[in-house]
């Protein structure tokens, strides 16, 4: 489940307008299925409906704490928080991890129980509208994940990201009502229970997955090698650059910072190798969106590596 750091193309302009889609879609499809579903848990007398309705109901609260994790990450740096708001939004992430992960296990401990009480009471079979709304449902709320997965990753976030599994996670709580539904109409109610157990273990791998994400980005993670290699090859082939000395990535909630140092004409006056700095730190921050901050340190280069380092490594590229 976990989606790796990339570098995105959108505005701010983009963003807000990301922002109300997905909002608007998970609170009105949400609230919608919700009402529908218990509509037709009570009427179609399945008791797995109604716990499908509330299920949905929740889904509600972790789009909107999705987007208050969002819309505070955002926010510009003040006196407080020097270093912007970024990480609020692997907090809404954690928070959206953990209900996920309750939630699954409050699934888990009911299937378990019904499995050991299944057979000492008897009930009226579910009525088929019971049976439809499932459909619907599990339909619905796929179609809800793939719409908000493809946004979060058009944000890079990990509260929206949370919040599509979420989505996800009722879709198989669905499924496992129209097991039921259906197990109970055919004279297996049973059946219900099982498919409960199972989509607990599923909704658990997934809130774990979230969970580990968001620490994983509170804690200055490297962005990763590729991503790494991709901005240095970048940066080697700006105009006045002799050689990349290194280049350290670390993640702050969805953006990166990166620390460089980098080998220029060491003759060249202060001014002229500030502007070159200057230069790069501008280039690379418009062209990689998710780089709130490149912190460039320059480095006098060897007269010799200065004079051959370029075709040095263009030597070795063909060798490689």
């Amino acid at each position: 489940m976990t989606e790796k750091f990339v570098s995105s193309t959108k505005t701010n302009e983009d963003t807000k307008t990301i922002l109300q889609r997905i909002t608007l879609a998970g609170l009105v499809g949400n609230l919608v299925l919700s009402a529908f579903k218990l509509f037709a848990g009570i009427e179609g007398s399945s008791g797995a409906m109604v716990s499908d309705a509330i299920h949905s109901i929740s889904d509600v609260f972790t789009t909107l704490i999705a987007l208050l994790g969002v819309r505070i990450s955002q926010k510009a740096a003040d006196q407080e928080h020097p270093y912007g708001h970024e990480r609020f939004e692997c907090v809404a992430s954690l928070l959206l991890g953990g209900l996920l992960l309750a939630t699954g296990l409050g699934i888990g401990k009911a299937g378990i129980g019904n499995i050991y009480t299944c057979g000492r009471e008897s009930a009226a079979a579910p009525g088929m509208i019971a049976l439809v709304a499932a459909v619907v449902s599990i339909v619905s709320k796929e179609a809800m994940y793939q719409y908000t997965r493809h946004y979060a990753k058009v944000l890079n976030s990990a509260a929206f990201m949370a919040d599509a599994w979420h989505h996800r996670s009722d879709a198989l709580s669905s499924i496992g009502s129209f097991t039921g539904i259906a197990g109970a109409m055919l004279g297996f109610p049973v059946l219900d229970s099982v498919a409960s157990v199972v989509i607990c273990l599923l909704i658990i791998k997934v809130s774990i997955d979230i969970l580990k994400d968001s620490i994983v980005k509170m804690l200055d993670t490297s962005c990763g090698a590729d991503y790494e290699k991709t901005l240095s090859d970048y940066i080697a082939v700006q105009d006045d650059v002799v050689r990349v000395d290194t280049l350290r990535s670390r993640m702050f909630g969805n953006k990166a910072y990166i620390d460089l140092s980098i080998q220029i004409d060491g003759s060249l006056p202060l001014w002229e190798a500030h502007a070159i700095a200057e230069r790069i730190h501008d280039n690379v921050e418009r062209h990689f969106l998710d780089i709130k901050h490149i912190a460039i340190h320059l480095n006098p280069a060897d007269l010799q590596l200065k004079q051959t380092g370029r075709f040095i490594k263009a030597d070795q590229d063909l060798l490689n």
